[in-house]
């Protein structure tokens, strides 16, 4: 069953979201359902998928330093593997 719904969302935004609708032949409505659907899907796809009981068992067993750079150290990791 459908239901009305009422959005406030920038004038600008539905004016271009207007016009990709009318240029992939569809409706707004239709659009916004089915991106609202797979978010759902999504998060339940992330919900459902449960841990390995190993990993599980280690979750929160290592404290990371507050001032370590994960990107930086990652690079360094690397750099010293590949280079």
């Amino acid at each position: 069953m459908n239901t009305k719904l009422t959005l406030t969302i920038e004038r600008d935004i539905i004016e271009r979201a207007k016009s990709y609708a009318k240029d992939k032949n569809r409706s707004l409505s239709d659009i916004i359902e089915n991106y609202l659907k797979t978010l759902i899907e999504k998060e339940q796809k992330n919900e459902d998928q449960k841990l390995n009981p190993i990993v599980e068992s280690l979750k929160g067993s290592f404290k990371m330093p507050k001032n370590m750079d994960y990107k930086k150290e990652l690079k360094n990791r690397l750099e010293e593997k590949y280079l």
